[in-house]
């Protein structure tokens, strides 16, 4: 099967002098590998013409578990596309949701959502391990750990692989709003809608409301495969209290061990309960670690080096101790417990004061 010429997104326009230096047309097509740090997971990268986004989406979200949420990327403050430097897009999630109900509600914004060209979405299971995103440089990526089953999705809709596919954002070009066009210029269905119904501020506006999300800061990146997952719950089957802390999602608490090294080097405002509640997530963190296998233990310890190594530059005071608790048992000697952090608020301060933290 020959591939198809690539028909790109409103939201992209490649500039004139780099079309004109192409020896062939932009082809449709995909590229998959395995995930780096992973021996069971795939990195699908699928460069597609808008008309088969939508059916690849609908398709995807029938293979996904019984629940999955729903990613939305979009610049709340404006951007001037002739600037370099441009403010960071915010990520929205939405709860778990059935996925045939978010696909219900997407129905009248996946045109919009698909040409905006300062818009990104997406459908993921963390506990399952897969994911598809469509980011605002309109290229669909997905990962999974069933590479076979992406493949046959694919496959089916008509695309093939191709194992060096060029991407058009290779290429100069410039990112477009729907509002960046002359009306006249627009196809249906967008020729007909009203000018505030194609302001992605509004439409996206719109699908954050509707869905009940959240905006959530993506200042850890990482990817843990089902197998994995299966391998994290299994070990903390081992200590029941341990399994209840972390519910559904582990990834949850290497993000959440993130979070509370940001604060404290922010300035921690909670109390010593919690920030003994902070340390704690680092104990269920090294049981874990603690107790799967050689690799994986390496990969969640790679995860949170830059937090653990900037947590130990934020300690004073370390030749005192905290009283590390004792229903998380690990092996490790618990940096984390060693000292206090520098920048205590007043309640934390007021709290180690009356414990007798300060005296000499």
């Amino acid at each position: 099967m020959s591939s198809e010429t690539l028909q790109l997104p409103l939201g992209v326009r490649i500039w004139e002098n780099e079309l004109a230096g192409l020896s062939v047309p932009l082809q449709e097509g995909f590229t998959f590998s395995r995930l780096e740090n992973s021996s069971d997971s795939y990195r699908f990268t699928v460069v597609v013409s808008p008309d088969r986004v939508g059916t690849i989406v609908r398709s995807f979200a029938k293979l996904l578990p019984e629940e999955a949420f729903f990613i939305l990327e979009f610049y709340e403050e404006e951007v001037d596309p002739g600037v370099e430097g441009h403010p960071e897009p915010t990520v929205y999630y939405s709860p778990y949701l059935p996925p045939a109900e978010i696909i219900e509600t997407l129905e009248g914004f996946l045109p919009r959502l698909i040409h905006d060209g300062f818009v990104g979405f997406g459908l993921a299971n963390n506990r399952a391990g897969v994911e598809l995103f469509y980011s605002e440089e309109k290229v669909l990526t997905c990962f999974t750990g069933n590479h076979l089953r992406t493949l046959n999705l694919l496959t089916n809709v008509g695309l093939r692989h191709v194992p060096e596919l060029a991407f058009p954002t290779d290429l100069g070009h410039d990112h477009l709003s729907l509002l960046c066009h002359e009306r006249s210029d627009l196809p249906a269905p967008f020729s007909g809608m009203p000018e505030p119904e194609l302001d992605y501020l509004h439409f996206c506006g719109q699908l954050v409301d509707l869905l009940e999300m959240y905006p959530v800061e993506e200042t850890l990146s990482f990817f843990l495969s089902k197998r994995e997952q299966d391998e994290i719950e299994q070990r903390l089957t081992k200590h029941p209290e341990a399994l209840d802390s972390v519910e559904d999602d582990f990834g949850g608490l290497l993000l959440d061990w993130n979070d509370f090294v940001e604060e404290c080097a922010e300035g921690f405002q909670g109390d010593l309960w919690e920030y003994r509640f902070g340390l704690k997530l680092r104990d269920l963190i090294q049981f874990v670690i603690e107790g799967v296998s050689p690799a994986l233990a390496a990969k969640l310890l790679e995860i949170i080096t830059e937090a653990d190594d900037k947590f130990h530059r934020s300690l004073i005071d370390r030749r005192k101790r905290l009283d590390p608790p004792d229903d998380v048992p690990v092996r490790e000697d618990r940096f984390w417990y060693q000292g206090v952090v520098r920048n205590q608020g007043v309640s934390l301060r007021r709290d180690l004061i009356r414990q007798g933290w300060f005296k000499p």
